[in-house]
């Protein structure tokens, strides 16, 4: 007896089933899931990279551009 494990789906929050019989999963639908990929396409999702920018050799802020 195997019992589905039921998860929220991850864009829209409905529930869904996390087995091999839900092709989309983590998903609900191939909806969810294009949608969640064209926002990771188009960078609405980001990971925070918390080491500060190398500012060695950059221009400073306030310079005029060319010198």
């Amino acid at each position: 007896m195997s019992e589905d494990t039921v998860v929220p789906c991850p864009r829209c929050g409905s529930a869904t089933t996390f087995s091999a019989a839900n092709r989309w999963r983590p998903f609900c639908s191939e909806r969810c899931k294009i949608v969640d990929l064209g926002n990771w396409a188009s960078e609405r999702y980001r990971v925070p990279d918390p080491t500060p920018p190398d500012l060695d050799g950059a221009p400073a802020p306030d310079a005029p551009p060319g010198g």
